[in-house]
């Protein structure tokens, strides 16, 4: 049995979470549970699992909760609220699923207290790398992908060490505008972007993979999660979907991960850890599938993965840089104030307005995210 504090439990992520717990009643057991506004969800969740713990973003829905509940559930809010729960004593693994930057505080908090975590949100990695995983060694936890590219990476290496790899492959299904013209990028509307052809996400994981930045931070994110350089990490399209991610070793012998898309895959794998448990939700049909392809992405049409690449090799601040600036251009996207190209152009000038610092602080990291969110927000209004 797994004692699970679930961050983000609202989300697409922590329904899917919530759905594995509910499909293994007997190896886990949810004992945190924390949203960001749907309040309505929230007691819904609680009610069914009766976490030890729950914690809403608004202090007011706190106590709007606290009614529901007698004095066996602590309830909690904000900030505060997520770090409780990060901590919680009778916690084994903290699955961090909450959108944008709001999760790298518990994920540290987590580690400090002894916990595994497993991650879901790009940015902590992407914006911290190097401090998280300097925490995790020294506090000998695990950090754990949930991530189904980096899931996949995970269950091929199988324990072997970076120095047995000669390159890690990232799959895309290159989005809604794999074959769109590069001409018709600026008529592209938000409707168009928040069809993805492949998977059911929330609009920011939705709009990033339509430009292929998810996969630009998924290649900063594979760097320090599998310590290996991002020289050693590429991108590959796969219309399909079913390969997840595949490991070139240094022999040249290829392994991958294969299943139909479904995150509850790699979210019960994180959870199980090492153990696999059964289950009957995905199912995968070669015979019916019949044909996987793969491409080279396009680098003009799709700048975001030189940019992330160019983030990684660089390192410092200046991956939180990229990933805070495209978190404000894609909001602008989805609010019409900017076209579908001007997500790339905004990220690029904010990178090229940066002064890098390496080896920073958490507290510069910090920083840098702030400073890079109000130079987008400038640029995404002069627009």
């Amino acid at each position: 049995m797994k004692n699970v504090v679930l961050l983000g439990s609202t989300g697409s992520i922590g329904t899917s979470s919530v759905k594995v717990a509910e499909d293994l009643p007997d190896r886990i057991r949810l004992v945190g549970l924390a949203a960001g506004n749907n309040a309505e969800l929230l007691l819904k969740q609680a009610r069914k699992h009766r976490p030890e713990a729950i914690s809403i973003n608004n202090p007011e829905k706190a106590g709007d909760l606290g009614k529901f509940f007698g004095a066996a559930t602590q309830i909690y809010s904000g900030d505060e609220g997520l770090i409780k729960l990060a901590t919680l004593p009778a916690a084994d693994i903290v699955l961090i699923a909450i959108v944008g930057t709001a999760g790298l505080k518990p994920a540290l908090a987590a580690i400090r207290a002894g916990k595994d975590i497993a991650i879901a949100s790009k940015e902590i990695l992407v914006m911290a790398g190097e401090i998280v995983m300097s925490e995790a060694r020294k506090h000998g936890v695990r950090v754990l992908a949930v991530d189904s590219e980096h899931s996949a990476i995970f269950q091929c290496l199988d324990g072997k060490p970076s120095s047995s790899v000669r390159k890690l492959w990232l799959t895309a299904s290159g989005g809604p505008f794999r074959n769109t013209p590069k001409e018709e990028f600026p008529n592209i509307t938000v409707e168009r972007a928040l069809k993805h052809p492949s998977w059911v996400m929330g609009k920011k994981i939705t709009i990033d993979s339509a430009t292929l930045f998810n996969k630009g931070l998924e290649m900063i994110e594979a760097r320090w999660l599998f310590d290996i350089g991002i020289e050693r990490v590429g991108v590959l399209v796969h219309p399909q979907s079913i390969v997840h991610s595949m490991v070139e070793f240094v022999d040249g012998a290829l392994l991958a991960q294969l299943s139909t898309p479904d995150m509850c895959l790699p979210i019960q794998y994180a959870l199980t850890y090492p153990d696999r448990a059964p289950s009957e939700r995905v199912q995968t049909n070669f015979a019916k599938l019949g044909n996987l392809t793969f491409e080279e992405p396009d680098a003009e049409r799709f700048p975001a993965l030189k940019l992330a690449r160019r983030a990684g090799e660089v390192g410092g601040t200046l991956p939180a840089v990229l990933n805070a600036a495209n978190e404000v251009a894609v909001e602008a996207f989805v609010n019409r104030k900017i076209n579908f190209p001007q997500i790339t152009e905004i990220v690029r000038r904010t990178m090229d307005a940066h002064k890098v610092v390496l080896h920073p602080t958490l507290e510069q990291i910090l920083e840098a995210d702030a400073w890079a969110r109000r130079e987008a927000l400038i640029m995404t209004n002069d627009k």
